[in-house]
């Protein structure tokens, strides 16, 4: 598998995979742009509003008929958050130029380029109609956000464990902030992120990087370019460690219960010792052989699930849990002793190598995936991290016992969110 990293046009930077391996082929255009509470949902709404119509391709219908005679590819809105950087733009997956024998890279990048830089307007603003439509849709989304109950308890942990930081905005923004998006606002946002926010493009198919490079750089040549942000996402704010964890329980109509766990890293450790981090994480409660699925899920039933996730770029560690209310104690007591066992080196060799079976096995499958192959190029670029594959997974067979207790040590409490219903509170 090739791959190159060029800067096609100003702050605009390509990383493109040459594969005969798939049938598909993958594209995706990202602008990045800093996670703000004030601006977070007039940029979430930005791609579905431009995704309605561009000034060759007016309307859905058009784009509908455009992307059938290209073997029913696909462009969808995209909206992530990485770290403290919130990147919008598109994803479309196409038929690869070398497994049907025809050019349908070049037709498909001008679609995206076209449906990015020149959208169906009014009098030079973004349609009112559109926007009120996409702002509706948007708004939808936020509040379907509390039908996932364990997705909404960690965004709730979120917003009281890092309250004075950019990290507590949630990826689409706030209802509030929705509901006051307005076509001539949305415009101005518009003309902004597409001037000054660096732009990610990933490629993943037949065609050779230089080739893609150049189809890219023609489609996109009218792209304004401003002062670009090349500071974006390295300005981390960090709350302060309180002197005691903050435990913070809120009440709805739930059957289950759900607890939330958050830990800051780094309290013993003067730089983050990042594989052994992981292979802590994966111990502690990342996969089928962690601490917390074996212990707290499976032999004291005290959950319905019971897992960790290390956010990397943030920093910290959380733990997500389905209980039955009348079991947070419980439950939040062995969470917790599962880490001290960690942290006090109590674990046994086979429980560290399913911890590091299971991260090579998912670092090894990554090139089966075109997405996983972007999603994981987007976070790279976003992060400023270089490392491949290879070189974490020969990092990750380097990490000792010793280091995996000091990793663990230096995690620190800081907030325990409780999630329980209505007729529980008074348990």
């Amino acid at each position: 598998m090739e791959r190159i990293r060029t800067e096609i046009l100003p702050g605009v930077w390509l990383t493109a995979l040459r594969t005969d391996k798939f049938k598909t082929a993958w594209l995706s255009v990202n602008l990045l742009t800093q996670l703000r509470r004030s601006t977070a949902a007039c940029t979430a709404v930005l791609p579905y509003v431009l995704r309605r119509g561009s000034t060759r391709l007016p309307d859905l219908e058009t784009i509908a008929a455009e992307l059938e005679s290209l073997y029913g590819a696909s462009i969808t809105p995209s909206v992530r958050k990485l770290g403290e950087i919130q990147a919008v733009g598109f994803e479309a997956e196409f038929a690869d130029d070398g497994a049907v024998g025809e050019d349908v890279f070049p037709r498909l990048a001008a679609d995206v380029a076209d449906l990015l830089l020149h959208p169906n307007t009014r009098g030079g603003l973004l349609r009112p109609d559109i926007v009120d439509s996409e702002r509706e849709k948007l708004l939808e989304r936020i509040r379907a956000g509390m039908n996932n109950k364990r997705a909404y308890a960690i965004e709730r942990l979120y917003a009281h464990m890092c309250c004075c930081e950019d990290y507590a905005v949630p990826r689409l923004g706030e209802e509030a902030d929705a509901e006051r998006i307005h076509y001539r606002k949305l415009t101005m946002r518009y003309h902004d992120v597409l001037a000054t926010s660096p732009v990610e493009i990933f490629y993943c198919g037949s065609l050779e990087g230089r080739h893609v490079a150049r189809i890219l750089t023609d489609v996109l040549s009218t792209m304004p370019r401003g002062e670009i942000d090349e500071d974006i996402g390295t300005d981390i704010r960090m709350n302060a460690l309180e002197e005691q964890p903050r435990y913070v329980t809120e009440t709805l109509p739930v059957a289950q219960g759900q607890l939330a766990v958050g830990y800051r890293l780094g309290a013993c450790m003067a730089e983050p010792d990042i594989p052994a981090l992981f292979v802590f994480n994966a111990l502690y409660g990342g996969c089928v052989t962690s601490k917390l699925f074996l212990n707290v899920r499976e032999k004291l039933s005290l959950c319905y699930y019971a897992s960790s996730a290390y956010h990397r770029s943030k920093g910290i560690v959380t733990v997500s849990s389905g209980i039955e209310c009348r079991d947070v104690e419980t439950a939040k007591r062995e969470i917790l002793a599962q880490l001290a066992s960690v942290q006090r080196g109590e674990f046994e060799e086979w429980e560290v190598e399913g911890a590091r079976a299971c991260l090579i096995a998912s670092l090894e499958s990554r090139g089966d995936s075109a997405g996983r192959m972007e999603e994981n190029a987007l976070g790279q670029a976003a992060t400023g991290i270089r490392e491949t594959a290879d070189e974490l997974i020969a990092a990750l067979r380097a990490v000792t016992n010793e280091r995996i207790a000091e990793a663990a040590q230096s995690m620190t409490l800081d907030t325990v969110y409780f999630l329980t219903g209505e007729d529980s509170k008074d348990e």
